[in-house]
């Protein structure tokens, strides 16, 4: 089989398509035929050698839809020919996370999703939502769980609540389209005014370009009156960070789920106080959860946005499109 593989992390050109021994499954195993692989801005930092304890030599990604080929002896889950996705952490099946349920992410604990085929847990993957195409499937492990985590897992949102999505990658995608369809009122925030556009085509209420209003959480407050957003999805660091803490609700909560800017220097923990809000840290999510957000899925028809696909061969010029903010929604990768 072929796989993607980088020897020393250091930059996306370094990832090659090498030759490997085919897998076999064993007893409660099941071998993937992986079709397509969705990027994470983990996946990049990876590469880059700026993710700690990345193993090497590296076969990266962690997000995949896959067909199962064959099954070990005793699986019971799945059978030959059904499609899933791989799930980012093996270990978590459900309950509250703990260090031993968050031992074995992929392409870290466990195998990288960038090869042709690959043994996994049969309890480590999960059947995808019939209406999704390889490409939309792909997606749904770490950006769709985690954004529908943040909304309805750690503390549900009730409709007519006020959500703020921080720009247009994946995991605010999923949110602006997961909080839509929950009749949440969504604010979107981007430099963009053409991917602007497109969140309120998506369903977006209210759009801030922070370019323009760089200091974003006094419109928040105004759309608000005064009250501030519920939840905040917070995935800039610090760039947003210090905004996120002015904009919450009091009770609110922020979920903190990347830093693309960087991390912050420091937390107003005066602004915490005062406002009785959350800071939670979300490290994608359970088996449980994700199963629960794929019947979601499947019950109002949602689709991912995939705003491109690139041959695999081509996951540099992907990872590239990643870094500079080119995309709006998902990037994927189609292997074969």
């Amino acid at each position: 089989m072929k796989a993607l593989q980088i020897a020393e992390p250091g930059a996306p050109e370094g990832l090659a398509l090498v030759e490997l021994r085919d897998p076999a499954p064993g007893p409660g195993e099941v071998l993937l035929r992986v079709r397509a692989i969705a990027l994470n801005y983990r996946d990049l930092a990876m590469v880059k050698g700026a993710y700690p304890n990345t193993p090497t030599p590296l076969i990266p990604f962690s997000d995949a839809c896959a067909v199962v080929e064959a099954v070990g002896e005793g699986v019971t889950r799945v059978e030959p020919g059904d499609r899933v996705a791989t799930l980012f952490h093996q270990a978590w099946l459900d309950g509250p996370p703990t260090a031993e349920k968050l031992s074995r992410p992929l392409a870290q604990g466990a195998p990288g999703m960038g090869r042709e085929l690959l043994v996994l847990s049969e309890e480590g993957v999960s059947k995808v939502p019939e209406h999704l195409t390889d490409e939309q499937a792909a997606t749904l492990p770490c950006a769709a769980l985690t954004a529908w985590r943040v909304l309805f897992e750690d503390g549900g949102r009730l409709a007519g609540e006020t959500v703020v999505l921080e720009g247009t990658g994946g995991v605010s995608v999923f949110g602006l389209q997961f909080a839509h369809a929950a009749g949440l009122r969504t604010i979107v925030t981007s430099s963009s005014d053409a991917k602007l556009e497109r969140a309120r085509a998506l369903g977006a209420d209210y759009l801030i370009n922070y370019r323009r209003t760089p200091e974003w959480s006094a419109e928040v407050l105004r759309i608000t009156e005064g009250r501030g957003a519920e939840t905040i999805l917070e995935v800039g660091g610090a760039g947003t960070f210090p905004e996120a803490l002015k904009a919450v609700a009091v009770g609110g909560k922020v979920g903190v789920i990347g830093m693309v800017s960087g991390m912050p220097n420091a937390v107003d923990a005066r602004s915490l106080i005062r406002s009785n809000a959350r800071l939670a840290g979300v490290f994608v999510g359970s088996r449980a959860m994700f199963e629960a957000m794929g019947r979601a899925i499947a019950f109002r028809g949602i689709e991912p946005v995939v705003d491109e696909v690139f041959p695999w061969a081509d996951a540099a010029a992907a990872l590239r499109l990643m870094e500079r903010g080119g995309h709006f929604g998902k990037i994927v990768l189609k292997v074969g």
